[in-house]
C-alpha cells in the first residue's frame, strides 16, 4: 500500500492556525491549555539534565512515594485474568454503584438509593455531565477563586463566570455573606472540600451559611417558578483530612439540601489511584435518568476490572482504613515537613507563611517578596516569583494565579503526592539560602 503523506493538505502555522478558526467554533478559542502542565513540562526538561528538583506542581501521585492497596491490585489483576474485559453498563457496574452507595452511608452517614451513583472515568465525567445538564448557553455559574478548573467548564458549556475572591481571612473558602447578593441569575454554585488549591476545608459554620442563602433564594424562586440554584460538591479529597479538621457536606448541615446538591467523587485522590480513572457522581433521585442518558452518550466509562476491584475495595472498612494508616501519615508527613519548615524560616525573619495542613495533598505558601530583589533579579509578580524558586532553588510550585486568582498575591500550591520527605529537606535549605540573600 503506497503512502499518504498528509503534509501538503493539511495546513500549519499560519496558515493552519486560520483553517481552525474557520473550522471550529467559537468556544473552542476561548480554551487554553493547563498551566500547571505547562509548569510540570518545564520541570520534566530540568530534571532530565540531571537538576535536583523538588517537585510540587502537579496534583498527582509517584507509585514510588504512594502505591495503591495491594488488594485492590491484585483484585483488578484478578478480575482481568477472569475476564472482565468487555463494556460496563454505561452507568457502572451494579455492584460497584451499591458499594459506594454503601460507603457513604457507613463512612459520610448519607444514605442515598444506588440508582442516585453513576460511575464514570474519574471525577471529570460526572463534572462534565454536572454543567451539561444543569447549565443553559449564558447561564451563570458562581465559584471561589481560587479553585481548580471552573474556568474552562464556563467556557466550554458558553456561560458566564461569576467569581468571588476569596483570601487568607476565610482559608480562601467561600462563606454566606460572600455570595449573597451574587446569586441573579446564578444556575450552579460550584464548591470543593478540601479545595485544591490550598489544602483547607469548609467548617460545618461556613457551609451552614453557604447553603442557608441558597436554601433561602430557592424557596424564593420556587414560589415564582424559576429554576433552582444547583449546588455541585466536589469532595474527591474527602478521606485525606488531618487533625481536628472533619468533612462536612452541604447535606450534612442542611439536610433540605439534597434536593439540591450533586456530588462529583473518586477513587482518585484517596487512594493514589489517578491513572485508573473510577469516579462516580451521587444526584438528587429525580436527577438520575438525565445523568444515566448523558453518560451513556458519552462513553466516558470507568474501565470495567477497576469497576471490580472499587466494588471491593469499598465495601471494606477494615481495609480503607489499613491502607490509609499509612497513606496518609505518609501525606500528612510531607505537608507537615513543608509547614514546619516554612515557619521557621518565618520565625527567623524571612517573608514567608503558610496555612496549617487542613486536607488534600496540598499547602499554601505565601512568599512576601512584591517589589524586592534577590541574586539580580526582582520580584514584581507571582511568575517572577515561581521562576525564582524553580531556577535558583529547584523548588517547583503554582502560583494560584493558575487557580483563577487574577492578580499576584504571593500565595502558591505545594502538592506533595510526588516527593519524598528527604525531596523536601533539600528543597527547604535551598529555599532559606535562596531568601536569606533578599534585598
Amino acid at each position: 500500500m503506497a503512502v499518504i503523506d498528509i503534509a501538503p493538505y493539511a495546513p500549519v502555522g499560519e496558515e493552519g492556525a486560520a483553517f481552525a478558526k474557520l473550522a471550529l467554533n467559537r468556544m473552542s478559542q476561548g480554551m487554553s491549555g493547563s498551566t500547571i502542565l505547562r509548569i510540570a513540562g518545564e520541570i520534566n526538561a530540568m530534571q532530565a539534565e540531571g537538576r535536583d528538583i523538588c517537585n510540587l506542581t502537579v496534583g498527582d501521585f509517584d507509585p514510588d512515594q504512594f502505591g495503591i492497596p495491594a488488594s485492590f491490585r491484585d483484585d483488578i489483576i484478578a478480575a482481568l485474568q477472569a475476564g472482565e474485559t468487555n463494556y460496563p453498563p454505561a452507568v457502572g457496574l451494579p455492584a460497584t454503584r451499591a458499594a459506594v452507595a454503601a460507603m457513604y452511608e457507613r463512612e459520610l452517614g448519607l444514605k442515598y438509593p444506588v440508582d442516585s451513583v453513576i460511575m464514570g472515568s474519574g471525577a471529570r465525567p460526572p463534572i462534565y455531565a454536572t454543567a451539561a445538564l444543569v447549565l443553559e448557553p449564558g447561564d451563570k455559574v458562581l465559584y471561589g477563586t481560587p479553585s481548580w478548573n471552573n474556568h474552562h467548564y464556563v467556557i466550554i458549556n458558553r456561560c458566564e463566570a461569576v467569581t468571588v475572591e476569596a483570601d487568607r481571612s476565610t482559608d480562601f473558602l467561600l462563606t454566606g455573606e460572600m455570595i449573597a447578593d451574587k446569586l441573579d441569575g446564578v444556575r450552579l454554585l460550584a464548591l470543593n472540600s478540601p479545595l485544591n488549591p490550598t489544602g483547607t476545608a469548609y467548617s460545618a459554620e461556613q457551609l451552614t451559611g453557604i447553603c442557608d442563602v441558597v436554601l433561602a433564594e430557592n424557596a424564593r424562586r420556587e414560589a415564582v417558578g424559576e429554576r433552582p440554584v444547583m449546588v455541585m460538591y466536589d469532595q474527591v479529597y474527602w478521606m485525606l483530612t488531618f487533625g481536628e479538621t472533619q468533612h462536612i457536606t452541604p447535606v450534612h448541615v442542611r439536610p433540605a439540601m439534597a434536593k439540591y446538591t450533586i456530588f462529583v467523587d473518586a477513587i482518585s485522590k484517596s487512594f493514589a489511584a489517578t491513572g485508573l480513572r473510577i469516579g462516580w457522581g451521587v444526584v438528587p433521585p429525580a436527577l438520575s435518568g438525565a445523568y444515566k442518558a448523558l453518560i451513556g452518550h458519552m462513553g466516558a466509562w470507568a474501565p470495567r476490572p477497576g469497576q471490580v476491584a472499587t466494588a471491593k475495595l469499598l465495601l471494606s472498612h477494615e481495609a480503607i482504613s489499613s491502607y490509609h494508616a499509612d497513606m496518609k501519615a505518609g501525606v500528612e508527613a510531607r505537608l507537615m515537613a513543608l509547614h514546619d519548615g516554612f515557619s521557621a524560616m518565618g520565625r527567623d525573619g524571612l517573608p514567608v507563611s503558610s496555612i496549617a495542613p487542613q486536607g488534600a495533598i496540598y499547602l499554601s505558601v505565601n512568599f512576601g517578596v512584591q517589589g524586592r530583589s534577590c541574586r539580580g533579579r526582582s520580584f514584581q509578580s507571582d511568575e517572577d516569583l515561581r521562576s525564582f524558586l524553580l531556577d535558583e532553588a529547584g523548588f517547583g510550585v503554582v502560583p494560584f494565579t493558575a487557580f483563577g486568582i487574577g492578580r499576584d498575591t504571593g500565595w502558591v500550591r505545594l502538592s506533595i503526592g510526588a516527593v519524598s520527605l528527604q525531596d523536601i529537606d533539600r528543597g527547604l535549605a535551598r529555599i532559606r539560602e535562596a531568601l536569606s540573600e533578599l534585598v
